[in-house]
């Protein structure tokens, strides 16, 4: 039997993928972050069936990573935009994106800059308060008082 939603797994990641868990949600995510708004240009952009699509968007919006807005031309038309909780997305999308291009190549045109310096954007790392870079094996997760090193990653 194939698991369709997480609700009953106390844990953060999975809570995270019952929102935004299958490749069409990230995509349509990412899509909206190079400002993608309008229904019939997320499907000519990604490809994507009709349904998948009005599926995913009605996902995203009912958990609050998008918004559908009247845009109000020629009668009743809506947009889609990310919300703050959908913005905050920009991080995951990023990480596997330079994941992505370190263990598969670069597969698109598009690369990240700042926008007021032009230079691309440094690899994104976990800290710790020191700004030192972590790894799985320099962290250990903690769990109502039972701990568990990472090590074994």
């Amino acid at each position: 039997m194939t698991r369709k939603r997480f609700d009953d797994l106390d844990c953060s990641v999975a809570c995270a993928l019952d929102q935004v868990g299958d490749w069409w949600s990230l995509l349509v995510v990412k899509e909206a972050m190079l400002g993608t708004r309008r229904f019939v240009d997320f499907q000519q952009r990604l490809g994507i069936a009709k349904n998948i699509l009005c599926n995913r968007l009605n996902r995203l919006v009912d958990s609050g990573v998008m918004s559908k807005v009247d845009a109000g031309e020629h009668g009743t038309r809506y947009e889609y935009r990310l919300t703050d909780k959908g913005r905050d997305l920009f991080t995951v999308i990023t990480a596997l994106r330079q994941w992505s291009e370190r263990w598969n190549g670069n597969r698109d045109d598009l690369r990240l800059v700042d926008r007021i310096s032009g230079h691309p954007i440094r690899q994104l790392h976990v800290e710790g308060d020191d700004g030192q870079p972590l790894t799985v094996r320099d962290v250990r997760f903690e769990n109502t008082g039972v701990e568990r090193l990472a090590t074994d990653a």
